[in-house]
Parts: C-alpha cells; sequence; structure tokens
C-alpha cells in the first residue's frame, strides 16, 4: 500500500543556535553544518511549511527560524504510509545529527 504521508526537513536560521533548548539539544553540532527542523504530515511538505511559517499548529523553532524545506534530503522517501513516517522522521533526525547538523525533532 502506497501511503500518504510525507517526512519533511525544513532549513533554520543559523540564530536558532541562540536558542538554550536548541542548542543544548544539539552538543554534537558541528560548526558551519545546516540547522533543521524534521517533521512528519499528512500534507504536502510545502502546505506543511506555510502553516508553520503562519503559526498554525507550528513548532516554535519552524515559525521563527525556517527559511526553506530541504527536499534533497526528504523528497525521495516521500509518500509513505503512517507508520513508516513516524519511523523515518526520527530516524531521519537521528542520521542528520550523526552527519552534526543541529537539528530539532518534536
Amino acid at each position: 500500500m502506497k501511503g500518504r504521508y510525507c517526512v519533511y526537513v525544513i532549513e533554520l536560521s543559523k540564530d536558532v543556535l541562540y536558542e538554550n533548548k536548541f542548542k543544548k539539544a544539539n552538543p554534537d553540532y558541528v560548526t558551519g553544518q545546516p540547522c533543521v527542523y524534521v517533521g512528519m504530515t499528512g500534507l504536502d511538505p510545502d502546505i506543511r511549511f506555510d502553516k508553520h511559517k503562519a503559526g498554525i499548529q507550528s513548532n516554535k523553532y519552524a515559525q521563527i527560524y525556517g527559511l526553506r524545506l530541504m527536499p534533497e534530503i526528504y523528497e525521495k522517501y516521500n509518500p509513505m504510509p503512517y507508520g513508516d513516517a513516524q519511523y523515518m522522521e526520527v530516524d531521519m533526525a537521528i542520521r542528520l545529527k550523526a552527519l552534526g547538523f543541529g537539528v530539532w525533532q518534536a
């Protein structure tokens, strides 16, 4: 069964590094690597990004610091069933952290 859920990655402004909670969650952040928000949605990622920016069911970091979607990271995986998207959201956050990215995943 082909799913209708998507994972997505939003590039965040480096200003997010001034947020103590974000900084504490990323002790292994490598200077120069992107800071990102990783999420999953039943919507098109473009629509979900617009909702974050508009403050509709948004994550604070995505709303304030979100710059753009990074489809080069997630597009090849979408769409997928709900359970796969739940797993992929966590897995993608772990893999990006391992690359030294600053990551927020809620």
